[in-house]
């Protein structure tokens, strides 16, 4: 079993930028598949990005391409999304989560087995 713990939510104006992190105890995440999720007031929970085991496959939703970078760091159990160019409808709760893998991503929230608590980021127009 796998903790994830998210940071580094907060305010933001339009336009400026923030890293949320997740830190995973328990088990180290290097045969995890890991991914990031958000879920807005009356919305649903969506797929923000995804990284395989070794870091070189990622994917990302098309309203946060080229903006977003997810990234991991095995040996210290962290994985980062490095949020640019922020918009107000990119305010939202954000999740991080984990699932056993060979190699790939997974992009379907019900893939995922463990989730951390989220992380509020709200961005101010």
């Amino acid at each position: 079993q796998v903790q994830l713990l998210e940071s580094g939510g907060g305010l933001v104006q339009a336009g400026g930028s923030l890293r949320l992190s997740c830190g995973a105890s328990g088990r180290t995440i290097s045969r995890y598949a890991m991914g990031w999720f958000r879920q807005a007031p009356g919305k649903e929970r969506e797929i923000v990005a995804a990284i395989g085991r070794s870091g070189t496959s990622t994917y990302y939703a098309v309203s946060v391409k080229g903006r977003f970078t997810i990234s991991r760091d095995n040996a210290q159990s962290t994985v980062y999304l490095q949020m640019n160019s922020l918009k107000s409808e990119d305010t939202a709760v954000y999740y991080c989560a984990a699932r056993p893998s060979s190699s790939d991503y997974y992009i379907i929230a019900g893939e995922y087995n463990y989730w951390g608590q989220g992380t509020q980021v709200t961005v101010s127009s």
